[in-house]
């Protein structure tokens, strides 16, 4: 009786998006793009940070956005409305955007003709983390209503990401969130990792953000 052959298709999968995904930042580099890719749960206010970096990061930078949902124009519209070039991409019931699904939406925004492209991923903590989109860097939000202890339930959200973002600062009072601790866990995961505190909603810390996008930037075109 001969032995059962076995495929790892998961493996092999995530080898073909991850070379699929280098591909694309030399096409990025040779663009002069900077590509961030954006993750978090759904609430923690991906949108809203984004239309308050836009105020600061539109004049000085050539800027756009790319949201990603499975269904809805409701992101896209917003960042329109707001004077920002956006896109929606729609996955079609999956919970995230691989390199190639980035790829389409890059080139149906013309990505050429910015200097940042945001993507805003699916709103999830589990499996955008696990599929590389082909972006300079990653960012991901966790808001303060989510609790402290998030790095230690989704430990791959964080150690593939270079800045986390702990946003709704300004309902500190109201939750039992621990700042030193989200530090802690966060660090123990990535130990490279920066960690900046805003509210997008009263602005506070929107600043040293864009000053942190504008610095990648500036390196990635070094």
């Amino acid at each position: 009786m001969q032995d059962v052959k076995i495929l790892e298709v998961r493996q092999s999968v995530f080898a073909d998006n991850n070379a699929d995904a280098d591909r694309l930042r030399e096409q990025l580099k040779r663009e002069k793009t900077f590509l961030l890719n954006l993750m978090s749960s759904p609430g923690a206010g991906k949108t809203s940070t984004l239309l308050a970096l836009a105020d600061r990061l539109s004049a000085k930078l050539r800027m756009a956005v790319m949201e990603a949902d499975i269904d809805s124009a409701v992101d896209a519209e917003a960042m329109l409305a707001h004077g920002v070039d956006s896109i929606q991409i729609h996955t079609g019931g999956m919970c995230h955007l691989d390199a190639d699904m980035t790829r389409q939406g890059l080139n149906s925004l013309g990505s050429a003709d910015y200097d940042l492209v945001i993507l805003e991923n699916v709103g999830n903590l589990v499996c955008p983390a696990e599929f590389d989109t082909g972006a300079c860097k990653n960012m991901t939000i966790l808001s303060v209503p989510e609790g402290h202890d998030k790095p230690l339930k989704y430990p791959l959200m964080y150690r593939t990401c270079h800045l986390l973002v702990i946003n709704k600062i300004d309902v500190l009072p109201y939750f039992d969130f621990d700042v030193d601790k989200v530090v802690e866990y966060a660090k123990m995961r990535n130990p490279d990792i920066d960690i900046l505190f805003i509210s997008a909603k009263t602005g506070e810390g929107i600043d040293a953000l864009a000053d942190w996008i504008l610095e990648s930037v500036a390196q990635w075109n070094a």
